[in-house]
């Protein structure tokens, strides 16, 4: 277990600096965000002795758009430094940016330990985004905890580039064109029917008097 100290968003900046050794110390989710990232990028919280330390939505490739009507990863590193338990519960997302925040449980922070939201997927899932994300915009979000309450966020939008890169994408965040059925022509073509030869008898012999 990792104990953090005060401040507290300072401290779990510098656990994060060696993540890797701290890799099979997370409880429930396990970090795929093992390699460190420089906090800054991410935006930052603290409210009744939980601190999120790192919070961002990956968005596309660097270069690149993921299109309105796709979903877009929350990742989230949290530490608890209350002396019981806690759970985030649940997200709100500014409806101008998006419809809702699905997570796949409830997620567990046990005092004193660096949890992160991927276990290597992502558990929380940003859906239906009303409009094109290229990496660089900010969300208004509000993260939901048993105990602590509500702490409200603006979280940025990160390209997947540089150390991004290795993190998952959210499950179909680009929907594929619907496919559109093709028409099968059915050959109905029935053989034209022959009209049956009708056999007119031959003039009948005469026959020759003798």
């Amino acid at each position: 277990m990792t104990r953090t100290s005060r401040p507290r968003v300072l401290a779990v900046a510098a656990l994060l600096a060696v993540a890797p050794a701290l890799g099979a110390c997370g409880a429930g989710f396990d970090a795929n965000l093992a390699q460190p990232y420089t906090p800054t990028e991410a935006a930052e919280a603290s409210h009744n002795g939980i601190t999120v330390a790192q919070a961002f939505i990956l968005g596309p490739e660097s270069g690149q758009t993921l299109p309105a009507g796709s979903a877009a990863p929350l990742y989230l590193t949290m530490v608890n430094d209350n002396a019981s338990a806690d759970q985030l519960t649940g997200i709100t997302v500014d409806n101008q940016f998006a419809d809702s925040a699905r997570t796949a449980s409830a997620i567990s922070l046990p005092p004193g330990t660096l949890v992160k939201s991927a276990n290597p997927e992502p558990q929380i899932v940003v859906e239906n985004l009303k409009k094109p994300l290229r990496g660089g915009e900010n969300v208004k979000l509000t993260l939901q905890f048993q105990n602590a309450g509500a702490i409200d966020m603006n979280v940025p939008v990160i390209t997947r580039s540089r150390e991004f890169a290795t993190y998952q994408p959210a499950p179909n965040a680009t929907p594929g064109a619907e496919a559109t059925p093709t028409a099968t022509p059915t050959d109905d073509a029935s053989p034209a029917a022959s009209p049956e030869a009708t056999d007119s008898p031959g003039p009948e012999a005469t026959e020759a008097a003798e």
